[in-house]
C-alpha cells in the first residue's frame, strides 16, 4: 500500500505542420489550445510539460504573438516547462548525425530567446527510436526523452518495472528515459473522468509512485467529435477538478517531466527500434499489416490479463515508409543529398533551413492521418528542397551525375543547372522520377501513385476475410463509452481504388492491344515497359550553351521486351524533349505505344512523330483514411499519348510551367 502520492507528469504535444493551410492552424490556436491552457490555467493544473512544434511556433509568432507571451510568463513562474525537439518536427531516426543535432540545437536556441528557458527534455517526434539517437540527442544537450511503455516491454522489463526514470547509452554518452504509460494515453482524454480516477487510485494503491503521460494535445478538440466531448460535453472540467481533489487529498502530486526524469535511475536499458504501436502497424505493407493484426487479436485473446504479450509482437520501424511509398523515399534522399551539398558549399543560412523545414515529417508517411496522400504537404517539401537546390546552384551550369540517388541499389541519373533538378531512372523503365523547376518551386513528377492499403476493401477477399479483420475495429469502437479515438473507428473502406501497377513518374511506356470484340473497351498489355531496366547507351552528350544547356541521353531496353529506344534531351530550365523508336515488326499489328505523363501540376504537352497521336487525360484520385473518415484525394492529372504500333517511332515535348495541353515551350 503506497502511502506517499502518485507523481503524475503530463507531457502535451502541439504540432501542425509545414504547408498547412492557415485556417487550421486558426482553427486549433482558437478551437484546441487555447481553451485547452485556459483551462489548465484557471484551475491551477500545474505543472505541465509542453511542447510546441516548431512549425506551429512560427505560425503564432506571426498571427498570435499574446499566446506566447502568456506561456512565457506561466513558464517564468515555474508552471510550464518547454520541452524542445527538432526544430522542424522531423523523424530524427531519419536524419544524418549532423542534422540531428543540429535541429535540436535550432529549437533549443528558439526557447531560450523566446521564453528564456534552457529545455534539457525533449520530445521525440512520433516517438520513433534508433538506439544510435543517444550520443546525438547527448551532443544537443538533451538529458532526457519520453518514450511509450512498449519500447520497454519489448526489450524484457515487466509492466510494474516501469516506475520512474531508466538510463541508455552510446558511444560512451547517456541519456535518461521516461516511459510513457500506453493505458493512460488510451484513456485521456476519450473516457470518462471516473474511470481515469479510478486508474490512477489503483496504480497508487499497487505501489506505484510515478506516471507519464505523453500524448498529443491535438486529442483535446482537435480529433472528431473530441471538441464537443472534451468542452461542450464538460470532461475537462471535470477531469482538471478530479486532479485538484486528488491532489487536496494528497493521492496526487503533479510534477515536469523534469523533475520526473531527475530520480534514481532504474537501471540501463537498451530499448530496440520501434515506436507507439500503431506507427508500428501503419509501416507495414497491406499483407503484413493484416497478418499482424490477426496475430495480435489471437494471441492477445488466449493469454492471460497479467500476460499481455501484445508489446513482444512487433510491426515494422518507420523508415519501412521510405519502402513502401517511393514517391516519400525520392524526398527523403533529395532532402539528405541537399544537405549534404549545402555542407560542403558552406551552409548558406538560408538553404540549411529550407532544408530543415523539408524534414518536417508529416509528408513522408501514412497512417490514420493523411501525410503523404496530402498533396499540399508533399509539395511543402518539394518547394522547401527547390528553394534550397536554387540557392545552392547559383551561376551553376547545366551538368549530370550518374549515382545510386534513392540509395535502392540501382543508379540514376541527376542532371541539374542553376534553374531545375531532374532524376531520371534507367532501372525503372528511363523515366523521369523528379522533376524540379526552381522559378515555380515544384516537382511536376509529385504525383502519389494509387495502391491498395490495410484498410481497403479487395473484392477478390471472402466475405469472411473482410468481416474478421473489420470486426477488430469495431469491437475497440464498441467498448469505448466515453468518445471513439481516431484508432477506435471504423478502418475499412468501402472500395479500394484500382491500383497503378506501377509508380507514377513521367514518360512511362506500355505496348497495348484492343480486343476485337463487340462492346469490350478492354485493352490487353503486350509489353511494359514501366519497370523495365534499360541502359544508357554512350555516355550522355552535354552542351553547355547557349542558354540554360542541354543534356542528351540515349536508353535502350534490356532483353526481355520488344525492343525500345528512348532519347531524352533534358534542357536546364527542365524542358525535355523525348523520342522513342521501336521495331512495329515486334508487335501485333494493331498494338497501339502508349507513353503516360502524371502531372503534379500544369504542364505544356506536344506529341509528336511520324504516327498520329491520340491523348487521353484523366484525374488521379486516392483513396485515403484520415482521422476524419475516407477521403478522395486528387492528387494530379494522368495524360496518355499514344501512336500506332506501326508508325515505328514518336516523340512528345514538355515543358513546364505552361497550361496543360498548350503546344510548345519557353525558351
Amino acid at each position: 500500500m503506497s502511502r506517499g502520492p502518485l507523481r503524475f507528469a503530463c507531457a502535451i504535444h502541439l504540432h501542425q505542420p509545414v504547408g498547412n493551410f492557415d485556417h487550421v492552424f486558426e482553427d486549433h490556436l482558437t478551437g484546441v489550445y487555447r481553451p485547452l491552457l485556459d483551462a489548465i490555467h484557471r484551475h491551477g493544473a500545474y505543472p505541465v510539460s509542453l511542447h510546441l512544434s516548431g512549425p506551429l511556433l512560427d505560425w503564432i509568432e506571426d498571427h498570435a504573438p499574446d499566446f506566447l507571451d502568456d506561456l512565457g510568463a506561466r513558464a517564468a513562474e515555474g508552471r510550464i516547462e518547454f520541452l524542445a525537439s527538432g526544430r522542424y518536427e522531423p523523424i530524427l531516426a531519419a536524419l544524418s548525425p549532423a542534422d540531428r543535432v543540429e535541429q535540436v540545437e535550432w529549437m533549443r536556441a528558439d526557447l531560450r530567446r523566446r521564453f528564456g528557458v534552457e529545455a534539457t527534455g525533449l520530445w521525440l517526434t512520433e516517438r520513433v527510436w534508433e538506439p544510435d539517437l543517444a550520443a546525438d540527442l547527448a551532443r544537443a544537450g538533451v538529458e532526457y526523452t519520453l518514450l511509450d511503455d512498449r519500447h520497454f516491454l519489448a526489450c524484457g522489463l515487466e509492466r510494474d518495472e516501469l516506475d520512474g526514470v531508466f538510463t541508455t547509452e552510446s558511444g560512451g554518452e547517456r541519456l535518461r528515459l521516461l516511459p510513457i504509460d500506453e493505458r493512460l494515453r488510451y484513456l485521456i482524454p476519450f473516457r470518462p473522468v471516473e474511470e481515469i480516477g479510478d486508474f490512477l487510485a489503483r496504480r497508487r494503491r499497487a505501489g506505484q509512485r510515478h506516471i507519464v503521460l505523453g500524448d498529443d494535445g491535438e486529442k483535446f478538440g482537435g480529433w472528431p467529435d473530441t471538441r464537443e466531448w472534451v468542452y461542450g460535453g464538460g470532461w475537462l472540467e471535470a477531469f482538471l477538478e478530479s486532479l485538484n481533489t486528488a491532489r487536496a487529498r494528497g493521492e496526487l502530486e503533479l510534477v515536469t517531466t523534469r523533475e520526473a526524469a531527475s530520480g534514481p535511475s532504474r537501471g540501463l536499458v537498451y530499448p530496440a527500434m520501434g515506436a507507439y504501436r500503431e506507427m508500428e502497424e501503419w509501416t507495414l505493407p497491406r499483407p503484413a499489416a493484416r497478418r499482424l493484426a490477426r496475430l495480435s487479436a489471437t494471441v492477445t485473446g488466449l493469454a492471460p490479463a497479467d500476460t499481455d504479450p501484445g508489446p513482444l509482437i512487433r510491426g515494422g520501424h518507420w523508415k519501412g515508409f521510405l519502402r513502401r511509398y517511393p514517391e516519400s523515399n525520392r524526398m527523403h534522399k533529395a532532402a539528405l543529398r541537399l544537405s549534404r551539398l549545402c555542407r560542403e558549399r558552406g551552409d548558406p543560412p538560408e538553404a540549411r533551413r529550407a532544408i530543415g523545414r523539408a524534414q518536417c515529417n508529416d509528408a513522408y508517411w501514412h497512417g490514420v492521418f493523411g501525410g503523404v496522400y496530402l498533396p499540399h504537404l508533399r509539395r511543402a517539401v518539394w518547394r522547401e528542397l527547390a528553394a534550397a537546390e536554387r540557392r545552392l546552384r547559383e551561376d551553376e551550369g547545366i551538368a549530370f551525375e550518374t549515382l545510386d540517388f534513392d540509395l535502392d541499389g540501382h543508379d540514376e541519373i541527376w542532371i541539374h543547372s542553376a534553374r531545375s533538378s531532374i532524376v531520371i531512372s534507367p532501372a525503372r523503365g528511363g523515366a523521369i522520377e523528379i522533376l524540379t523547376v526552381f522559378r515555380d518551386g515544384v516537382n511536376y513528377a509529385d504525383v502519389l501513385s494509387r495502391r491498395l492499403e490495410a484498410y481497403h476493401r479487395d473484392p477478390s477477399e471472402s466475405g469472411a476475410t473482410r468481416e474478421g479483420d473489420a470486426g477488430l475495429s469495431r469491437g475497440a469502437q464498441a467498448r469505448n463509452d466515453g468518445v471513439a479515438s481516431v484508432h477506435d473507428r471504423a478502418s475499412e473502406a468501402s472500395a479500394a481504388p484500382v491500383p497503378d501497377g506501377a509508380p507514377l513518374v513521367l514518360l512511362q511506356e506500355i505496348a497495348l492491344v484492343t480486343p476485337n470484340r463487340p462492346g469490350t473497351r478492354e485493352r490487353s498489355v503486350v509489353a511494359d515497359w514501366r519497370s523495365h531496366r534499360f541502359r544508357l547507351a554512350g555516355v550522355p552528350d552535354l552542351d553547355p550553351g547557349p542558354g540554360s544547356g542541354r543534356v542528351r541521353l540515349h536508353l535502350e531496353s534490356e532483353p526481355g521486351l520488344p525492343r525500345l529506344e528512348k532519347t531524352l534531351e533534358v534542357h536546364g530550365d527542365g524542358r525535355i524533349e523525348a523520342t522513342f523508336d521501336w521495331s512495329p515488326a515486334d508487335l501485333p499489328g494493331d498494338t497501339v505505344i502508349v507513353t503516360r505523363l502524371p502531372l503534379a501540376h500544369p504542364m505544356r504537352v506536344e506529341a509528336g512523330g511520324a504516327g498520329e497521336s491520340r491523348e487521353s487525360r484523366a484525374r488521379i484520385v486516392t483513396v485515403a483514411r484520415s482521422e476524419r473518415g475516407f477521403e478522395e484525394i486528387d492528387q494530379g492529372e494522368l495524360v496518355e499519348l499514344s501512336w500506332p504500333a506501326a508508325a515505328g517511332s514518336a516523340g512528345v515535348r514538355l515543358a513546364p510551367g505552361g497550361d496543360p495541353g498548350a503546344a510548345g515551350g519557353p525558351e
